[in-house]
């Protein structure tokens, strides 16, 4: 009877956990903006308690954390306008130098079937000649036009995208204002009175080890940003230190995140140089990256690995089969916070849970 117990225990936390998932990924458009305001706010308590420690009241402490997003994240967007336009005009000249790079490929494969045929039919003993028919080549395949958004397709897209900021924005200002009731409200409802001391002080560890965490990280990616940038403006390349903000962005997304930037930086190489220049950025951009990851992230975030490496990227991975890059972002710090609520992850100096996660 226990053992029937248990399996019907657990057919029901399978049956809810699938219709969590499914319930976030219908709902992405609430569920995801609302997320991530949750993880700013975590992120950003400390500049909360800052304010509030010298007498500010808890709105003037959340509406700095809030205008100070917001601000960030317009900066960045106009900041990078000049690299897309210039991504969006450099587009053509890519795609014909990956044009002529298939080509001689495809050369090089059909001269190397020629010389195999010449090799056959010279070792060939037979006594009438063969006469090879010749295979008639493939039509190249017709140039596919990429398709640019147009004006309408951002006027018909900006409801949404307003949308998700103003739930973010709302969410952030509001968690940041009352997050301390809000813990006081949750050790209430799901602790007795002899555990909710306990419990209070899981989720502000908790906290405050997830924005340690990501201070640090942001320091190393910051750092990890300027010199790539650097490296770039000596290579020559265009737009470098704007490549280096994006190497401080995408460095928050582990694994994946430089994997599909290296592939970015090949093909701007080969917009922008010529020979073997054109993959001057993207090994540039591994070689440094790889220091950072070997040498000085495990150094300034933590010796000592408490999180294996696998929950790290299987959290990624459904974070950004969820949500897209908004679940690559926020997968990292929930999974932290979590892991150390139920004492997975021990208090530290630092945030040294994913020392090799960066």
């Amino acid at each position: 009877m226990d053992s029937t117990e248990r399996a019907a225990q657990i057919a029901l936390i399978l049956i809810a956990a699938v219709l969590v998932t499914a319930a976030l990924d219908l709902a992405e458009a609430i569920f995801a903006p609302l997320t991530l305001a949750l993880v700013a706010g975590v992120v950003l308590s400390p500049l909360s308690d800052f304010w509030e420690k010298r007498g500010f009241s808890p709105a003037f402490g959340a509406m700095v954390g809030l205008v100070a997003t917001l601000v960030a994240v317009a900066l960045l967007a106009a900041f990078f306008y000049p690299l897309v336009y210039r991504l969006i005009e450099q587009a053509p000249k890519v795609w014909a130098d990956m044009q002529d790079v298939i080509e001689s490929i495809r050369e090089m494969r059909k001269g190397m079937a020629e010389v195999g045929e010449n090799v056959a039919a010279a070792v060939a003993t037979t006594d009438t000649p063969t006469v090879a028919a010749a295979a008639p080549e493939a039509a190249p395949a017709a140039e596919e036009s990429v398709g640019i958004p147009s004006v309408t397709d951002a006027i018909l897209a900006a409801p949404a995208i307003l949308s998700k900021i103003l739930i973010f924005a709302g969410a952030l200002f509001f968690f940041l204002l009352t997050r301390s009731d809000i813990y006081s409200y949750v050790t209430i409802r799901l602790c007795p009175p002899a555990g909710r001391a306990a419990l209070a002080k899981r989720l502000r560890r908790a906290e405050r080890n997830v924005s340690r965490y990501f201070l640090t990280i942001t320091v190393i990616n910051a750092g990890l940003g300027v010199i790539v940038g650097t490296a770039f403006q000596l290579l020559g390349l265009p737009d470098a230190m704007i490549w280096g903000v994006v190497t401080f962005l995408v460095n928050y997304v582990v694994y994946l995140g430089p994997a599909i930037y290296i592939v970015v930086l090949a093909f701007v190489g080969v917009a922008e140089f010529d020979g073997f220049m054109a993959m001057a950025p993207a090994v540039t951009y591994v070689f440094l990256n790889s220091i950072e990851g070997q040498f000085v992230t495990p150094a300034l975030v933590g010796k000592h690995l408490s999180v294996n490496p696998l929950l790290v990227f299987l959290a990624l991975i459904f974070g950004l089969w969820l949500w897209g890059p908004i679940g690559g972002i926020v997968a990292i710090p929930l999974m932290l916070w979590v892991l150390v609520l139920i004492d997975a992850i021990k208090d530290r100096e630092g945030a040294s849970a994913l020392a090799t996660a960066a």
